[in-house]
């Protein structure tokens, strides 16, 4: 599928381990803004709705959106711009929401009115970056109704095992990435394929979508440019494969 980026509000605060180096707050530093300020997007907060001169909507059917990925879709200044998020992606079915958060105890508060079981169009990614998140935010996820629930190990920052987890069956995909930009902590790639190999002992979908900045790999460390890390995360996903 094609993958876009909606971002109805922008700005989180740091709420967790992984968020040392935070992308946003380094990307938006660059840019003399402040990351720790929510503010509701002026411009593209009905991206979804919108169209083109030619009458035709700007995010095509059988779209994969990532939702809310320079914020956090459940922190609390969103929490009077949620309700019309939430109807924008009910006006939306054909297409996919991935919707990635660390506070997944504000999700069952924060549904909206029809929610049922889940809406068959959204994915909810909990990141659990740390064996200690992994075993708080887990068991969170685990029992909410969300059809389609995927775990972000992201910025991955030690052996996580996530085998508890994945045999319930009531995961569907991990995704595992390494840290960019200043500072960024050791990605291991032994670490990764630890959890590649749970993944594929219960069933569960794997993706490892960047190596991070500062990558280990059979001892050696390797300095990786950005726009480097995921190219050679597909060479790691190939070597992952034919193990």
């Amino acid at each position: 599928m094609p993958r876009y980026q909606w971002n109805p509000w922008h700005g989180c605060h740091k709420c967790s381990p992984g968020c040392l180096n935070c992308y946003v707050f380094y990307c938006d530093g660059k840019r003399q803004k402040d990351a720790d300020m929510v503010t509701r997007s002026k411009t593209n907060f009905n991206l979804p709705l919108k169209k083109d001169r030619a009458g035709n909507l700007k995010i095509p059917p059988g779209t994969e959106l990532a939702t809310g990925f320079t914020t956090d879709f459940f922190i609390e200044e969103a929490d009077l711009w949620r309700p019309e998020a939430w109807d924008i992606i009910r006006c939306r079915p054909d297409v996919r929401f991935l919707i990635p958060t660390k506070r997944p105890a504000r999700i069952r508060e924060h549904l909206p009115p029809d929610w049922g079981d889940g809406w068959e169009n959204i994915a909810i990614a909990v990141t659990a970056e740390c064996q200690a998140k992994a075993d708080e935010r887990l068991p969170i996820l685990l029992n909410l109704p969300i059809k389609h629930k995927f775990v972000f190990v992201a910025p991955i920052l030690e052996d996580v095992s996530l085998s508890e987890y994945l045999s319930t069956g009531k995961i569907e995909q991990v995704s595992v990435g390494g840290e960019s930009y200043a500072g960024a902590r050791t990605c291991d790639f032994d670490w990764v394929r630890h959890i590649y190999e749970d993944c594929v002992r219960f069933g569960v979908a794997f993706d490892f979508h960047q190596t991070g900045s500062n990558f280990v790999k059979d001892g050696r460390r390797y300095k990786i440019r950005h726009h480097d890390e995921y190219g050679q995360a597909k060479k790691g996903m190939a070597y992952l494969k034919k193990l």
